[in-house]
Formats: C-alpha cells, sequence, structure tokens
C-alpha cells in the first residue's frame, strides 16, 4: 500500500513527489473565491476611500505574489516558473454586498497549477479583510474552489 502513495518515501514519510519524467505540457488553473462585505467597506472600495489604499490594488498584488510564492509555504509544491497570473473581481449587489475573486495561472512546465491559483485567490481575500478589517471583522470568506484546470496527464477538470 505505501507503495503506491506517491507522496510517502519507502519509510511512509512524507515526500516531495519526482515529475522529472513527466513530460512538460501548457498547463491552467482557475480558482474562485468571495468575501461578503458591508455597505460600507464596498463604498470604500469602489470609490477608493480607504485609509490604507486601493484595496483591490492591493489585495490583486498580494495574490499575484502569493500564487508566485506558494511553494514557500505549501511544503509539497514544486517551485515553478509561471507564465502568467491574472486576478480578476465582481461585485454582486444582489444579496447584501460581496466580491466574487477569480484568479487564473499559467505555466508550462511538468506539474500543474491548482495550488498557485487557490492561493492567488485565497490571499486576495486576506487582504481584502486586513484592508477592510477595522471597519468590520465579521467578513466573511469562502467558498474557495477549483474552477477549472487544464495540462498534464490527468486531463482537464470542470466544475
Amino acid at each position: 500500500m505505501m507503495n503506491q502513495l506517491t507522496h510517502f518515501n519507502e519509510q511512509g514519510r512524507a515526500k516531495m513527489v519526482d515529475v522529472s519524467d513527466k513530460p512538460v505540457s501548457t498547463r491552467t488553473a482557475v480558482a474562485k473565491t468571495s468575501i461578503k462585505v458591508n455597505e460600507v467597506i464596498h463604498d470604500q472600495i469602489i470609490n477608493h476611500k480607504n485609509k490604507k489604499g486601493d484595496v483591490l490594488g492591493v489585495a490583486q498584488v498580494a495574490g499575484i505574489m502569493a500564487a508566485k510564492n506558494t511553494s514557500q509555504i505549501i511544503p509539497m509544491c514544486h517551485p515553478l516558473n509561471l507564465s502568467g497570473i491574472d486576478i480578476s473581481f465582481e461585485w454582486d449587489t444582489s444579496d447584501g454586498y460581496e466580491i466574487f475573486i477569480t484568479c487564473t495561472v499559467k505555466t508550462t512546465g511538468q506539474t500543474g497549477v491548482e495550488m498557485e491559483a487557490l492561493t492567488g485567490a485565497s490571499a486576495t481575500a486576506l487582504t481584502i479583510y486586513d484592508m477592510t478589517k477595522a471597519v468590520d471583522k465579521s467578513m466573511i470568506i469562502g467558498p474557495t474552489y477549483l474552477e477549472h484546470k487544464s495540462g498534464g496527464k490527468n486531463g482537464d477538470f470542470n466544475r
């Protein structure tokens, strides 16, 4: 049984998987999350009134930095040379104030970028929380999930 688990060595201890024999392919992942805020925070964000600065601009940069540095905080992730990261925002005010965050990450390599996309989306939401928590600490983040991935031997995934 232990030899079937790719993230364990012969001693049953965790290891980073060797991907050197895997073929190089173009890989893309799209992760999504959201954060529910109150009306005051919504107004501050859309009208650029937050005392800490441009909330979405800073959050976008934080998400990009997080995606680039995923292997430094998720122990078994491979350091990857990412070829593109895009973070976008969409407000939904039909039932309160919720901002939807989409993080798209792309690379050409031997392993996928799902964790980078999920980390980027999460850090973006956490940065929005950090920059606006002085107004209201009851914000709700999530759900956070993988929407799509392409490339690699397991093929495409679409939620």
